[in-house]
């Protein structure tokens, strides 16, 4: 198995889009990623929190493949830790993913003897304002 990652996404509406769950189902079917489980967890506009499977929600059955066949890995605690940043009103899409794309480099490094013991997930709006800072110590030639 490659490398997984659980990713929180969350929306400005109180339900996942067909559109948004159709992004990670081309992931899926590119073979770049396997989903391994998801959930949906909904701040209701009172603050209530709900959660449910993707195929729980009528408009999203069948979008992702295989996201009913997936290992019930995510669980009531992992729902009530997303909720809790939610606003109200909003939807998150907890998603446990396998990286298919590093499968290789992770099947090579455990041949070798050797494994993967951590990952950091480091978001896009980081490493943008790391490039920024670098350039800038270039620019003033430190």
């Amino acid at each position: 198995m490659g490398p997984a990652e659980l990713l929180v996404l969350t929306f400005p509406q109180e339900t996942i889009t067909v559109e948004a769950a159709r992004a990670l189902g081309r992931l899926s079917t590119g073979g770049d990623i396997r989903v391994i489980d998801s959930l949906v967890v909904t701040r209701k506009a009172d603050g209530e929190a709900t959660y449910g499977e993707l195929a729980d929600f009528e408009h999203l059955r069948g979008v992702v493949p295989d996201a009913g066949a997936a290992l019930p890995l995510i669980g009531p605690e992992d729902a009530q830790e997303a909720a809790e940043l939610l606003e109200p009103g909003t939807v998150a899409l907890i998603v446990l993913i396998e990286h298919l794309w590093a499968q290789a480099a992770a099947d090579a490094i455990r041949e070798a003897g050797g494994r993967i013991a951590s990952g950091v997930r480091i978001p896009p709006e980081n490493i943008e304002q790391a490039v920024r800072a670098a350039r800038a110590r270039r620019t003033a030639g430190t």
